[in-house]
């Protein structure tokens, strides 16, 4: 009798189990979960002209900035190291902005995911957030860190192209029902691939799985040997988004 209960009482279990609506796949890169436009980026109706808007281009190609809140040696040094890299590949300059500048990017380190503003604003701070991560993980991969400044400097994601339609397929059948929105695409008016092929290893490119509701793939290359082991790779600027960002800025170096 004690044992027929017992499985009564594994059977009645079982059910409920069973009974329960699937679970959407829980978004945790913080690049995604920020709430903003396509995961990070903070724009406005102005904003919207992207790339093909010189006036949000940073003038001179300088980018001022100030660190809100104190950070602990490691983490302020990694968004130093992120900014150098930029400055490596291109003419683009980070300052220290002093009292009497008043256009410059307010980086902080808040709870509420990665994001910043796209391009540049003539007026007041704008945003620059890396939650606090340890070095090397969310908010503070390098890729990200240099992603999200590449944002600043007016750049959208990679999968945002008017032509990815030949590069990738969007499932939406996969992608959770209130961030559909963030795959939308961009026509050629707003943004401008300045010439160059549309770039898989971009560090602008979403990875396979962004915004899934249940594991499985929302962007799906169309050439999988091109886009394999580096869709959505957080290692680096690729040789693509350099080329941009120097012929964006007028830069006298190309790779």
């Amino acid at each position: 009798m004690q044992i027929l209960k017992r499985l009564l009482v594994g059977a009645a279990l079982m059910g409920l189990v069973w009974a329960l609506p699937m679970v959407s796949r829980l978004e945790t890169d913080p690049e995604l979960t920020a709430g903003y436009v396509e995961g990070d980026m903070v724009i406005d109706a102005k904003a919207r002209n992207g790339l093909r808007n010189e006036s949000l281009q940073w003038p001179d190609g300088i980018v001022y900035y100030k660190f809100f809140q104190q950070l602990d040696e490691p983490h302020h040094n990694h968004i130093i190291r992120g900014m150098k890299i930029i400055e490596e590949v291109s003419c683009i300059r980070f300052k220290e902005a002093t009292p009497d500048i008043q256009h410059y990017v307010n980086i902080t380190s808040l709870v509420g995911g990665c994001f910043s503003t796209v391009g540049y604003r003539s007026i007041g701070a704008q945003s620059y957030n890396l939650e606090d991560y340890p070095l090397d993980q969310g908010c503070f991969r390098l890729g990200t860190v240099v992603h999200e400044f590449l944002h600043t400097l007016g750049f959208y994601h990679m999968q945002s192209a008017a032509n990815r339609d030949e590069y990738v397929f969007i499932n939406e059948t996969n992608i959770q029902s209130n961030s559909i929105h963030n795959f939308n695409k961009y026509n050629e008016t707003v943004v401008d691939d300045f010439d160059e092929e549309y770039d898989y290893g971009s560090v602008l490119h979403y990875s396979a799985y962004a915004f899934s509701a249940n594991g499985e793939m929302t962007i799906v290359p169309l050439k999988e040997e091109e886009a394999s082991g580096i869709m959505g790779q957080r290692r680096g600027m690729s040789k693509s988004d350099i080329n941009k960002l120097n012929l964006m800025y007028k830069c006298p170096v190309n790779v």
